[in-house]
């Protein structure tokens, strides 16, 4: 058997394996812009906002604790938010240290009820499977 034929004979065509169905789950809404929003999904972040939502305000300190994050890791994901406009973050010093203060906005609360609300939407179609 030449090269060619052996080629031929480990491409052979197969026959595709039958997907499983998947339930069918509600499109998830758009955001404040009209397109989907996917920066809540990430791990850090949706910590930071799920934490937020349930206390008025966190210092950097307190969600680095939090989050077992380095401090260049969380700044990056708190700026990423903030230019979002879904948190507000408030710079000051204490004791000549510095202090920042994340409050999440009215906008984020209402990118993390959607976020919620898609989850919960996703568990319910599954179940129902």
């Amino acid at each position: 058997m030449d090269v060619a034929a052996k080629s031929n004979a480990r491409a052979a065509p197969q026959t595709p394996a039958k997907r499983p169905k998947l339930a069918a789950v509600p499109a998830p809404s758009a955001n404040h812009d009209g397109t989907f929003d996917r920066l809540v999904y990430e791990r850090v972040r949706l910590g930071i906002m799920s934490a937020l939502a349930v206390r008025e305000e966190l210092t950097f300190n307190e969600l680095k604790s939090l989050f077992d994050v380095s401090d260049g890791n969380l700044s990056a994901h708190a700026r990423k938010l903030e230019e979002a406009k879904y948190l507000s973050c408030t710079k000051s010093f204490e004791q000549r240290r510095p202090r920042t203060v994340y409050r999440l906005t009215a906008l984020g609360k209402s990118a993390l009820n959607r976020y919620l609300d898609h989850v919960e939407a996703v568990i319910k179609a599954t179940r129902r499977t």
